[in-house]
């Protein structure tokens, strides 16, 4: 939209300075070549009076006066006076190439002529034509100026469309927009916030359904389950006791079930996506490790691209940034940098880890992500949970490098250009404390 805008405006400006230019420039021309004209004329008709009265009183007509009319009083012309008795008068410059001619003739038959070097008649016609030139290119870059302006006049407001659509689309159901000014957009704007207040009541009365469901469906099932542990305890039946187990069996089965798809529809309800600044976060992990990395003599180096702001759940990415730290620091060595950047097309935001450690074997580097997967003993956890954390923000969690290791956690970015607190809510950072993390 902006580059068409831009296209739009600079084409309009463009046709504008050609059709006042170039005529322009054509019209001055002719004037100055016509007005070149005009005055030799004059001047041939000044100096045609004058002979001819001095011949009417019989004076002589002398190179003197001739020489007054060109020469240094018009170095550029060269003036001949044809007497009627055949004789001629010249003075003034002379003269090479095709001279431009002018002349007149007298009531006493003398014919003046004037001739003027048609090179300095193209001098000022050039010099005309390049300030008509400077002129226009000023009113084009005057008008490139403006169709900047314009173009991110309306565009901004689209982009702040396009990432009020993204929160809904993430599960945030109330975006912060302002009014553009511009009435098309403002009336999607205000559909857009219509429909952000519609799905917060349709999610709220999914997730009170939700509540409402696992607190009746709970409930029998564990008095079911209490029942069958009772009725375990009494009979000594082994008959019985198998249709029991197999009971209890299908009550756990029954209890999963309903956990997983209240999990699911929670899930799908939308998450709790905002615009998050990296110095923040960057700021409360800092504040979070550094006495560890202290007491571990080492040091922790988080730097990055400034002002950058990433769509994500605060706790969520806090979570992520958290585990990938603290594997550095039970399983790597030296220092431990964490950076971010932006991608080559500025909409998305790559954070990395890495440390100075002996790395991911290379048969761990397809499965490190897994469950139960772990390169120092440990549960196998964090990694999967963070890759989950990751996806559900619509990111994403790899090894990018096995040795040194580096994690590479790629993010939705907000552009540079805007302003994140007119467009999204700032989320709060969660600090997830320095306990322990499981891998």
């Amino acid at each position: 939209m902006r580059r068409r805008a831009l296209r739009m405006t600079l084409l309009a400006v463009l046709v504008a300075v050609l059709l006042l230019g170039v005529p322009m420039a054509i019209f001055g021309s002719s004037m100055l070549w016509n007005q070149e004209i005009a005055n030799m004329r004059d001047q041939a008709s000044s100096l045609t009076s004058i002979v001819d009265r001095r011949i009417d009183r019989g004076a002589e007509i002398t190179p003197e006066l001739v020489e007054g009319w060109g020469g240094e009083a018009a170095p550029n012309v060269r003036v001949t006076v044809f007497l009627p008795g055949g004789s001629e008068v010249s003075g003034g410059a002379e003269l090479s190439g095709t001279p431009l001619t002018v002349v007149e003739r007298g009531t006493s038959g003398v014919v003046v002529q004037v001739q003027t070097d048609r090179g300095h008649i193209y001098r000022s016609v050039a010099g005309f034509i390049l300030l008509v030139s400077v002129a226009s290119l000023v009113a084009l870059l005057a008008g490139v100026l403006l169709a900047a302006r314009q173009s991110r006049k309306l565009s901004a407001p689209l982009i702040y469309l396009a990432a009020s659509a993204e929160q809904i689309g993430s599960g945030t159901v109330r975006p912060h927009l302002r009014k553009s000014g511009i009435e098309e957009i403002d009336l999607v704007s205000e559909e857009l916030v219509r429909t952000a207040d519609r799905m917060a009541g349709r999610l709220s009365a999914e997730r009170q359904f939700a509540a409402d469901a696992s607190h009746q469906l709970r409930t029998p099932l564990t008095a079911l389950s209490m029942r069958l542990d009772e009725i375990e305890m009494l009979t000594e039946d082994e008959e019985v006791l198998m249709e029991v187990r197999a009971c209890q069996d299908q009550v756990e089965r029954l209890t999963g079930v309903v956990t997983e798809l209240l999990k699911t529809s929670r899930s799908d309800g939308g998450g709790t996506t905002e615009a998050v600044a990296l110095t923040k976060v960057f700021d409360q992990q800092r504040e979070e490790w550094q006495k560890v990395f202290h007491r571990a003599k080492r040091k922790l180096i988080l730097e990055g691209d400034e002002d950058v702001t990433v769509l994500a759940t605060p706790g969520s990415l806090s979570q992520i940034i958290a585990t990938l730290i603290e594997n550095a620091v039970k399983y790597g060595d030296g220092d431990t940098t964490v950076t971010a950047r932006r991608t080559a097309n500025s909409k998305g935001v790559v954070i990395t880890v890495t440390d100075e450690g002996e790395g991911v074997p290379d048969e761990l580097g397809d499965s490190i992500f897994k469950q139960g997967v772990s390169t120092g003993g440990s549960t196998g956890l964090g990694l999967p949970l963070a890759l989950n954390l990751a996806r559900a923000d619509g990111g994403k969690l790899e090894l990018s490098q096995n040795r040194p290791p580096v994690f590479s956690l790629t993010l939705n970015a907000v552009p540079n250009s805007l302003d994140p607190n007119k467009v999204l809510p700032q989320g709060a950072l969660i600090s997830m404390g320095s306990r322990r993390r499981r891998r």
